[in-house]
């Protein structure tokens, strides 16, 4: 016993419908949440591309850190670059759970972001101009990771503002159907007295 073909052809559009679904549901997801994805990503990906960019060594990692941090020059070592990267996504991420609606609206979400955004691109934009003018050649790896913290910085400010609107467009949308609601309710009243 097959399946006729309105049915088949009924069968694959109920598929369709379903994949479209799925994927409006993942990108709404993904967009919703898209400040704690960049935090992710931003505190991973500049420590993988130091770590990947430090030669290998019989030594321990901790050893490897402790020796960067006391042979820090500002002009050669690359460890403060996932620092800063670090400390911006704590500080971003923080803010960000401790506002709700109106806070990510306006004020502190987008403000403490923009500022450690801006403070972060300052800094990394200073020490790429030390680090690439010095005398030795730049990896590609240490490239790649100035351009990794740089582009997180700007991507932070991108959805800062982008979920400021959001929640700014909510707050928009809750404050007419509260009206709409008080004026009926206020109609009825009228109406039965």
């Amino acid at each position: 016993m097959g399946f006729s073909k309105e049915e088949k052809t009924r069968r694959i559009l109920r598929g369709f419908k379903t994949v479209f679904f799925l994927i409006t549901m993942v990108i709404s997801f993904l967009v919703f949440s898209a400040p704690v994805f960049f935090v992710i990503a931003d505190t991973l990906l500049p420590t993988a591309l130091l770590s990947a960019s430090i030669p290998p060594s019989s030594s321990s990692l901790l050893k490897t850190l402790c020796s960067h941090f006391s042979n820090y020059d500002f002009r050669y070592s690359l460890i403060d670059i996932p620092l800063i990267s670090i400390i911006r996504s704590a500080v971003i991420i923080c803010v960000y759970s401790f506002c709700d609606g109106p806070k990510l609206s306006r004020g502190p979400y987008l403000g403490i972001t923009m500022i450690c955004s801006v403070s972060s691109l300052i800094f990394v934009s200073l020490k790429a101009s030390f680090v690439f003018n010095s005398s030795k050649e730049g990896s590609a790896m240490e490239a790649a990771l100035f351009i990794c913290s740089l582009g997180f910085a700007i991507a932070h400010m991108i959805v800062a503002y982008r979920t400021s609107c959001r929640e700014r467009r909510k707050l928009l949308v809750y404050k007419i159907d509260i009206e709409a609601v008080s004026f009926s309710f206020l109609y009825l009243v009228q109406r039965c007295n």
